[in-house]
């Protein structure tokens, strides 16, 4: 039950904490739609599944230790979030209310998952924090099938959170009031994401782990 408790107590704090999936959901749920927020949301959660997935196989102690595959990825994520980021930034003043700008450019539910998944997928830290999950907090001794409920506990807790964030961001009274800096919002965002690419970047191997 310690363990339990102490897994629960990670993941939930870790969804939470601000990131870049807090940014991208943040951006499709504003720029976009709500359906748009929870298919990134979606995209995320399933991405925590694979993470989960390959750490208890083994195979996040191989990524971390391999300079090579580690480099791909870390510089693979990092150009990804520049590349969203920067369009952010580039996006265009519209002079129509939001509600029409999302129809007019809406983001597909497909193209929403996939930002979503490669957004978590191609993090490093992310890598890095699930491999710390699932050697420092979970016990080795820990049966494979509590280890697989821990890795759906996670995709559950993050696509809850993720989704309660995009209904919250894209209730209309909340894009009514953003309705007028919304320009702005999307470019802050933008500029976040591609800090967090620099960040990314700069990310040393942690050998350690």
């Amino acid at each position: 039950m310690a363990e339990f408790f102490g897994t629960t107590l990670v993941i939930l704090l870790m969804s939470i904490s601000p990131g870049p999936d807090f940014a991208m959901v943040t951006k499709n749920s504003l720029l976009y739609s709500r359906k748009a927020g929870i298919f990134t949301a979606l995209g995320v959660s399933c991405s925590l599944l694979i993470h989960a997935s390959y750490c208890i196989l083994g195979l996040a102690i191989v990524i971390s230790k391999s300079l090579l595959a580690f480099s791909i990825i870390k510089y693979v994520g990092a150009a990804y979030l520049a590349y969203i980021g920067i369009k952010a930034i580039l996006t265009k003043r519209q002079t129509n209310d939001l509600a029409e700008e999302s129809s007019s450019s809406e983001l597909s539910s497909t193209q929403a998952f996939r930002q979503g998944l490669l957004c978590n997928l191609l993090n490093p830290k992310a890598i890095l924090f699930m491999l710390a999950l699932f050697t420092v907090i979970v016990k080795p001794s820990t049966g494979l099938p509590v280890q697989a409920a821990y890795g759906l506990e996670m995709g559950l807790i993050a696509f809850s959170w993720f989704t309660a964030l995009s209904i919250m961001i894209s209730h209309p009274y909340i894009r009514t009031a953003l309705n007028k800096v919304q320009y702005y919002v999307t470019k802050l965002i933008g500029a976040v994401l591609v800090g967090f690419a620099i960040s990314i970047a700069k990310l040393h191997q942690n050998i350690g782990l």
